[in-house]
């Protein structure tokens, strides 16, 4: 079944590259270049959020934390993609509702995975 997935990353390498595997996978993609272009996309069901934590404007962790206060994403899972692999920086993640912690660079099966764990 098709997910509507959320892609919150700064890199538009990095958006693209996860735009094309979670397309041929089936899945629709909304692309926002940092959290508060993530929070202005909030227009429809969003069934998962892949975000990066290092992003100018506003970080992940941020946008996790404004995620999680609107009612109506309060459930939706999010699962980090960074080069962040700090048991802190996770800590602080888990704290704001992240769900699951990928470090780039990442297999587009273990990722595509994660998505169906997630879903």
């Amino acid at each position: 079944m098709s997910k509507t997935i959320l892609i919150v990353d700064d890199s538009a390498s990095v958006r693209q590259v996860l735009a094309i595997a979670l397309e041929d996978a089936g899945h629709k993609v909304i692309q926002a270049i940092h959290g508060q272009d993530a929070l202005a996309k909030l227009n429809e069901k969003i069934h998962l959020v892949i975000s990066d934590v290092n992003m100018p404007v506003m970080d992940g962790i941020t946008f996790v934390k404004a995620l999680k206060q609107n009612p109506n994403f309060r459930f939706t899972p999010v699962l980090m993609l960074t080069t962040e692999a700090g048991a802190e920086m996770k800590q602080q993640g888990k704290d704001a509702g992240v769900k699951a912690w990928l470090v780039k660079p990442f297999k587009a099966d273990l990722l595509l995975s994660a998505v169906n764990k997630l879903t």
